[in-house]
């Protein structure tokens, strides 16, 4: 069995550990502006065309200038990775494991500053950012230790005369592509699970976050990693990303983002190209609309934190942010009126300042966002928020919407930022009904003091991590598996005891004596 501990929390009441904090801040300072490569089989590769990297909550202030691959650096990158397999999927079990674990540590010791880069480059409030690093760190631990426990494959039966064995090999050349808003923990879990398995990866980071992989490459080089296991080539979708998806000698995908550029890569994976000997393989997660259900005879007080907690953490820019409130009808009132007072409460800024909720990630985003709003005041009643400020940074304020239908928009459609919706349901057959009314499965709460209202929503809430009096996000590795139904995505169930064979192929070997 896996002998893990998840990474604790930072505890920020406590002086020291914002001086760190600020400290950190420092060390990451003193790199803004800098031009950063792509890197391929250990060497820095400068382009010509660089992406401009900000903060969301600075758009004047300049984290850095990302080189851009083209399909040029593509095909050097696959090149390397293609041969680099052939040596990498021969290291042992223990040498792989012991890269991720070797860069566990280093990124322990550089706690501060991965927080403070996040707080920058993705826009983090300081509990968000230290949450991500320590999530990344738990992935390269607990895929450490699950590897290890695949050595030596699984038992099969043998009979006189005969011995039979069953065990793991990797697939080949992945493609991690990897998402803004866990730009660390993401980032650094899809990688180190395709790694460790004994593939090549080719890590193309968002381009709005791509500074904070480009010092995860460091992490892996100083962790002992060979040069061409993991090739870092940022770029865009339209240069590179269908250009490799396309690709003959590419095994399998590892992508987590939106549904429509998640759908597009299952197409496109599935087209079998001259030359392809392999079935590609998807993993992909690709977000949520995700409800918490309240029922009644609960503490309202409890159910509103969870709301508020999981709707407007991060400013909603989690695929598993609460989205959608189904509460029956007796208590829907009190609970509405205790959601908005707790929701004027939370404070909006520049989370270096410490606000609560920082900015969204781009113009894109706002714009967005922006036009969910007044879909929201046409479909429903603007309880709180609703206001956009874009001059600085890229901020939406904590936006709630009552009287809507279950089967609106605004209650449909993911919107990607800090906007929950109220819905009433008579019952809690209807509120199950409601809930799982949409094209997503994630996850989804359900807070209730009834046990058999919980057996009911464990057999009836069709979504992938399903939590019971709390809220629906904060996911653990090793605790909570995570990964979603329906248009969620694939189900890969992330820091969960499947997820590395996702990665690898059975092979069954058989003698005869």
């Amino acid at each position: 069995m896996i002998d893990y501990k998840h990474e604790p929390f930072t505890d920020f009441s406590k002086q020291e550990n914002k001086d760190m904090v600020a400290e950190g801040i420092k060390v990451v300072q003193e790199y803004f502006g800098q031009d950063f490569p792509l890197v391929i089989n250990g060497e820095r590769i400068m382009t010509k065309d660089k992406s401009t990297v900000y903060n969301p909550a600075k758009k004047e202030e300049i984290i850095g200038y990302m080189s851009q691959a083209t399909q040029k650096e593509a095909d050097k990158a696959m090149d390397v990775a293609l041969e680099t397999f052939k040596s990498w999927r021969n290291y042992s079990f223990e040498f792989r494991a012991d890269v991720l674990f070797k860069a566990a540590a280093i990124v322990r010791k550089r706690k501060a500053e991965f927080t403070a880069l996040l707080i920058k480059e993705a826009g983090k409030p300081w509990n968000e950012a230290d949450a991500d690093v320590a999530e990344g760190i738990d992935f390269l631990e607990y895929y450490g230790r699950l590897h290890l426990e695949l050595k030596n494959g699984k038992k099969v039966e043998s009979r006189p005369g005969e011995y039979n064995q069953f065990h793991y090999i990797p697939l080949g050349v992945g493609m991690v592509i990897s998402p803004w808003n866990f730009a660390f923990a993401i980032m650094a879990g899809t990688t180190a699970a395709a790694l460790v398995s004994g593939n090549t990866v080719l890590l193309k980071p968002s381009s709005s976050t791509p500074v904070v992989a480009y010092k995860f490459i460091e992490v892996l080089e100083e962790a002992g990693l060979p040069n061409g296991v993991v090739n870092f080539i940022p770029g865009s979708s339209r240069e590179i990303g269908d250009y490799l998806v396309d690709h003959k000698d590419l095994s399998f995908v590892s992508f987590t983002g939106s549904r429509d550029v998640g759908v597009r890569i299952y197409e496109r994976a599935a087209v079998v190209h001259e030359g392809q000997v392999n079935l590609k393989r998807v993993i992909a997660e690709m977000g949520g609309k995700d409800t918490i259900v309240v029922d009644s005879g609960v503490d309202l007080d409890k159910a509103a934190d969870a709301v508020v907690a999981s709707a407007f953490g991060f400013s909603g820019q989690k695929c598993s942010a609460c989205s959608r409130v189904i509460a029956l009808e007796d208590i829907h009132d009190e609970l509405l009126e205790k959601v908005v007072e707790k929701t004027k409460e939370l404070t909006v800024g520049d989370p270096e300042t410490g606000a609560y909720m920082g900015p969204v990630i781009d113009e894109a985003s706002i714009k967005k966002i922006g036009e969910y709003i007044e879909i929201g005041k046409k479909e429903g009643k603007l309880e709180v928020g609703g206001n956009i400020d874009n001059e600085t940074g890229h901020f939406v304020y904590p936006t709630v919407f009552s009287g809507l239908k279950h089967d609106d928009r605004l209650m449909q459609e993911e919107i990607f930022g800090p906007v929950v919706g109220f819905a009433k349901a008579k019952d809690f057959d209807q509120a199950i009904e409601f809930a799982n009314d949409t094209d997503y499965g994630l996850t989804g709460a359900v807070i209730t003091t009834s046990r058999e209202r919980m057996e009911q929503a464990r057999r009836d809430f069709h979504v992938g991590n399903l939590y019971f009096n709390r809220g629906c996000t904060g996911a653990i590795v090793g605790y909570q598996p995570f990964g979603g139904f329906k248009m969620s995505g694939t189900d890969s169930k992330a820091g969960g005891p499947d997820y590395l064979l996702l990665h690898m192929q059975g092979k069954t070997t058989s003698e005869m004596f």
